[in-house]
């Protein structure tokens, strides 16, 4: 725990809705930096990432997009291809859907040293294509470790209005099992060494999840609060 700023905004492209943003993510210079230090979730699969559990489907159009584009990946792409022709979809103790771990890690994971490059197969997939991977990994993956969430929030006159928060995917959103990670990126000053800020660096993933018009108010918001903050609104792990 440690101070945050925060803003709010009403949505430009719909009155019932208000954004709340985590400035103090949304301005630090975190970065993916899958294969240039990464230390994975766990100690014994460092060359995983955040790829060792397999990836929960937001919802059915998730798994029907990403399964769009799985019938297109070649085996020169994706080291498991003859693995994931036999399935590439389980189910877990809870009923819920998600890829296939294979091997110890997600079935889309190449492994070190595969011709076809290291990481996740849909990623570099897109890569190949000249898409963006929002639009061909699943939902939980392209979103890590920015968090959305929703509030319904009943005003004092009775009026109500929905909350949508964007913020960052810290340990606790993985629930108790994040006390579990030997290593988690959002916190560790190793991930912190971008050159943009998160707002910047992740604008196709921000505007997929809030709509260009609140994505431009929340830019600009971003850029005075780079231009005002105090050091109290820093982000821990960003160099100082």
């Amino acid at each position: 725990m440690f101070p945050r700023a925060w803003v709010e905004f009403r949505d430009p492209a719909d009155a019932d809705q208000v954004f709340r943003c985590d400035l103090t993510w949304l301005t630090s210079r975190w970065t993916c930096i899958f294969g240039s230090g990464c230390q994975g979730i766990y100690a014994d699969r460092p060359d995983d990432g955040c790829c060792t559990l397999g990836a929960h489907f937001a919802d059915e159009d998730d798994e029907k997009r990403v399964a769009e584009h799985v019938a297109r990946l070649t085996p020169a792409e994706w080291q498991n291809h003859r693995a994931g022709r036999r399935g590439w979809v389980e189910v877990d103790e809870d009923g819920e859907r998600k890829t296939r771990v294979h091997k110890g890690g997600c079935i889309f994971l190449n492994r070190p040293g595969f011709s076809g490059g290291a990481g996740c197969a849909l990623h570099g997939y897109a890569l190949n294509r000249g898409l963006h991977f929002v639009q061909t990994k699943p939902d939980v993956c392209w979103q890590l470790p920015i968090r959305r969430t929703y509030r319904d929030v009943e005003l004092p006159d009775g009026e109500s209005y929905l909350e949508i928060t964007i913020a960052e995917y810290d340990r606790r959103g993985w629930g108790p099992g994040g006390h579990d990670l030997d290593w988690y990126c959002s916190g560790n000053t190793e991930a912190h060494v971008g050159t943009a800020p998160v707002f910047e660096s992740n604008e196709a993933e921000l505007v997929e999840l809030m709509g260009r018009p609140a994505y431009d108010e929340l830019a600009r918001h971003c850029h005075e609060h780079l231009r005002s903050r105090s050091a109290l609104a820093l982000h821990p792990a960003d160099p100082r």
